[in-house]
């Protein structure tokens, strides 16, 4: 009977002892998930960032989507300056990036005179650069900018909660933001709730004013008040 006692205790210390190994090895993945993937997605993101700063000191010149298109503020976010690359892939948004949309629906650019810039990033981990999008109000002001151009987007509408397969939202007249007319729009969108992709958060904005960018590249106003 004390032997059968001690194999059972022991088979308990054995299962107490895997438990907690288990436990460290979630905490350690989770805190690889959320908090180390934000170091080294935020190092590989300035480094390709430095490299279009870089190219862009050469003046203007043709659009390069290789390295990255232009520089995404959003003072309301409080999260700086956030480089715009081509497409919306894993590969590309877990380097720290926003990403525009190539689909399911093209991206419109912000030198289009008519149409949607479509802009996906992560709101946790791997940079999570849109991990502040529900901080946006209506008024709230989204700049982009360019190697020429400052882009002054001004947001009217937000989707707090929409189907990951919803992808009228991308349409270059996204009708769920109450617009039924072609013009110049920007769109944001992000996973929701915060730690899951079940659903996607959208913001959209409607291009207000454009200004040349000058020698100094001083910023517009909305970003000096910041």
């Amino acid at each position: 009977m004390a032997r059968a006692r001690s194999r059972i205790a022991g088979v308990i210390s054995v299962f107490g002892e895997l438990l907690i190994t288990a436990g460290l090895v979630l905490a350690l993945f989770v805190v690889y998930s959320l908090w180390w993937t934000n170091v080294l997605a935020d190092r590989e993101s300035a480094k390709q960032g430095e490299r279009v700063r870089d190219r862009w000191a050469g003046g203007p010149g043709a659009l390069d989507t290789k390295d990255g298109i232009g520089f995404l503020h959003v003072p309301a976010m409080g999260n700086g300056e956030v480089l715009v690359k081509q497409g919306t892939d894993p590969k590309t948004l877990n380097n720290g990036v926003a990403g525009y949309y190539i689909d399911p629906i093209k991206s419109a650019l912000p030198s289009d005179k008519q149409g949607n810039f479509t802009l996906a990033a992560h709101r946790d981990g791997h940079g999570a650069k849109f991990h502040n999008i529900h901080k946006l109000k209506t008024g709230d002001s989204i700049v982009f900018e360019t190697v020429d151009t400052w882009y002054v987007y001004k947001v009217f509408k937000d989707l707090k909660e929409t189907s990951k397969y919803n992808v009228d939202v991308l349409q270059p007249v996204p009708k769920e933001s109450g617009r039924t007319k072609p013009g110049r729009y920007i769109t944001l969108t992000t996973c929701t709730p915060v730690y899951t992709s079940d659903y996607r958060y959208i913001v959209w904005g409607e291009l207000e004013r454009t200004e040349k960018v000058d020698r100094d590249r001083t910023p517009p106003a909305e970003l000096r008040q910041s």
